[in-house]
């Protein structure tokens, strides 16, 4: 059912769906809640918390005053709340509230209490007349990631429709799996996920749901391994004296842990059988020469190599160093970039060459597995950062070649009992040891308190030539208006940093061409300060960043804190990591202590691992690894194991899942191979 097909979405509003990947009812129904608000009722000012959202009642005394501080407007005013006591209040551009609010009229203000001093402090809290909030108490309002035009309450209007468009009734799930797990049928699941009774319901549907994009991924990668195993090799290669003589001329020596990977590789590439091998290692531990190494041993032999990277800044810094290395060390390669952007008469010479063989190593993005793209006789296929492909697309690359090499590289640490089960298809090689040179971030972990101290920290290390990079968990304002939003913050961290800095914004929803020209800004220096969500977790590397302060840090899992540190100390200079945290709870900042005591991505995995609890569902963000919709394999982990115990159980009793209480199964999960998640809307 198309998306227009659903009461009160025109062409006009559908555009706006579209903008979210979402065509379909169908695709709707599977759209879910961010978050979701709790509305307690008014509370005394000396009664509040301080952690989460709360909301106090309270009229407006004296006047709402407006300043401007460098292109910044602030608006202030007092409220005397309920018990007598003064809230301040304070508003980042928005001037109009000086007209729009009335002295002595009652309010309901909700949002996050600061006590500074001895003052209690509010900023951009939400308003509501009394009799507004009223009706929202004790209700868990589900919060979508929106668009610039559309509301989440005309996603909500849509979703209830939806719903009963869509054919949930027809649960995919076998009956023995339901019934021994006492999971909830498929359309109360996806009712309580979007609009919950309790959280006690919102938790159980979330666990139906997670275990089903588990136990489909195990599936899907399962079957890839029964096609996978032991593939006669088709093209065999020998040992080559370019791979040694480069080992010999890089100014650095590889360490033990590459050394042990290489000849891992080698044999892979040696043997009778096609390569199908992971290499897991922190930022900075050396995959992309391991890479290197394989791609010239391939050329050497006389066949072709592709490299695909998930954003086309890393593709062309990738192609750079190559060409670059091509120079130096006299290589036999001759690389070739391919992206979505490059213009369309590069890109018809680069068919052709590849085509060709003139072009022995292609490097590119999602543009490599185009069906316009022909290689000669394509050898090895290496995807970095894979998590960031879906496995049809891994898949569909390494067939663009006659039972092709596949070598697949992570930086995203994940403890060995995880990753056996989600890279069943792959052996795994782990690189435990960063280069000799490389100096320790220092990491200090902090509340709100130290921002100016950070800010004056920050201006020092860029008057000395350094970059800085600055983490928010939201894109703008109104999303969770509790959490440091990145388009709010840009505006107000250019009222407070030196005019002569540069800063720029960066977040999802632009479009790939933009984030792409902010990315090559800030590599190419034009940018001092870069605001930015989580997209920089990959795909950009600036040695010369050195600071990087991540805010409502406790909203974060630690394997991803451990992740966005990895965007510094990539270069000869100290580096820093700055942990912001909203919350003072002592169990809050001993977690985030952990990632002072480690840079050691797989310790830090392992404690995350052991703290992430059913507590945490909705206080944490997702930590990124291999993009499920709600499940996070932290968190998760139980429900990762059990989800692999029943495709082990599936698969024995029906390989090929054609028996009558697999059919609707082995129907969704070849519907969900076809619609796998694109990476290019990650």
């Amino acid at each position: 059912m198309d998306i227009t097909s659903l009461k009160g979405i025109g062409e006009k509003t559908a555009q706006l769906f579209y903008k979210l990947h979402i065509t379909t009812a169908e695709e709707l129904v599977h759209y879910y809640p961010r978050d979701y608000e709790y509305f307690t009722a008014p509370v005394s000012l000396k009664e509040a918390g301080r952690e989460a959202p709360v909301a106090i009642a309270g009229r407006i005394r004296g006047n709402v005053a407006t300043r401007h501080i460098r292109g910044l407007s602030i608006t202030s005013f007092e409220v005397m709340c309920t018990d007598e006591a003064i809230l301040n209040m304070t508003y980042f551009n928005m001037p109009y509230l000086k007209n729009s609010l009335k002295r002595d009229v009652t309010y309901v203000f909700r949002g996050v209490l600061q006590v500074k001093g001895s003052r209690y402090v509010m900023e951009q809290a939400k308003m509501y007349k009394p009799e507004e909030y009223d009706k929202m108490v004790n209700r868990m309002l589900p919060r979508y990631s929106t668009t610039k035009g559309l509301s989440s309450n005309t996603i909500v209007k849509a979703v209830k429709q939806a719903i009963n468009a869509v054919k949930l009734d027809e649960d995919y799930l076998p009956e023995e799996i339901r019934d021994a797990n006492n999971f909830y049928p498929l359309k109360e699941a996806v009712c309580q996920i979007h609009f919950p009774d309790s959280r006690e319901t919102l938790i159980k549907a979330r666990e139906r749901l997670v275990f089903d994009e588990f136990l489909l991924f195990i599936l899907m990668i399962r079957r890839m391994k029964d096609t996978n195993r032991k593939i006669v090799n088709g093209y065999p290669m020998i040992e080559v004296a370019e791979t040694t003589r480069l080992l010999e001329a890089l100014p650095y020596r590889l360490t033990n842990a590459q050394l042990k990977v290489w000849r891992e590789i080698q044999e892979d590439l040696l043997s009778e059988h096609t390569m199908n091998r992971l290499i897991q290692g922190d930022v900075g531990s050396g995959k992309t020469i391991l890479a290197f190494l394989a791609l010239l041993m391939c050329v050497a032999n006389g066949y072709q190599g592709a490299m695909m990277a998930p954003t086309e800044v890393l593709a062309a810094q990738h192609y750079e160093t190559l060409m670059q290395m091509q120079k130096q060390y006299n290589l036999p390669i001759r690389p070739v970039l391919l992206t979505g952007s490059t213009p369309a008469k590069e890109k018809r010479a680069a068919y052709a060459q590849i085509e060709s063989g003139e072009a022995n190593i292609i490097l590119g993005t999602h543009a490599l597995i185009q069906d316009k793209v022909i290689y000669h006789n394509l050898a090895l296929v290496i995807t970095d950062e894979q998590h960031r492909f879906g496995v049809r697309q891994r898949e569909s690359l390494a067939m663009k070649g006659n039972t092709v090499h596949v070598l697949v590289m992570s930086a995203t640490p994940i403890p060995r009992t995880l990753a056996i089960i989600l890279y069943g298809d792959l052996n795994i090689s782990v690189l435990d040891e960063l280069p000799a040179n490389r100096l320790p971030i220092k990491n200090c972990v902090v509340n709100t308190s130290y921002r100016d101290t950070a800010y004056r920290f920050m201006e020092k290390e860029i008057s000395e030539g350094r970059q800085v990079y600055i983490i928010c968990p939201m894109v703008e304002e109104g999303e969770m208006d509790e959490l440091e939003n990145v388009v709010s913050y840009t505006a107000k961290l250019k009222g407070i940093l030196n005019p002569s800095i540069q800063i720029a914004a960066l977040h999802g929803k632009m479009k790939a061409a933009q984030k792409n020209r902010i990315m090559e800004a800030f590599a190419a220096h034009e940018i001092d300060v870069l605001v930015s969500t989580t997209v920089i977790e990959v795909g950009i590397n600036v040695p010369n960043a050195t600071v990087m302060m991540i805010e409502n840090a406790e909203r974060f899992g630690l394997a991803q804190l451990h992740q966005l540190r990895g965007r510094v100390g990539r270069g000869t200079a100290q580096s820093y990591c700055i942990f912001m945290s909203k919350s003072d709870k002592p169990e809050t900042m001993a977690r985030l202590k952990i990632l002072n005591e480690s840079n050691d991505g797989f310790y830090i995995a392992s404690q995350d691992l052991k703290l992430r609890g059913p507590g945490d569902l909705f206080g944490i963000r997702q930590s990124g690894a291999l993009c499920f919709t709600l499940g996070d394999i932290y968190q998760d982990a139980g429900i990762l194991q059990n989800a692999s115990k029943w495709a082990g159980i599936i698969l024995d009793k029906d390989a090929s899942l054609t028996g009558a209480q697999y059919t609707s199964l082995l129907e969704y999960l070849e519907q969900a191979s076809i619609n796998e998640v694109d990476f290019r809307t990650i």
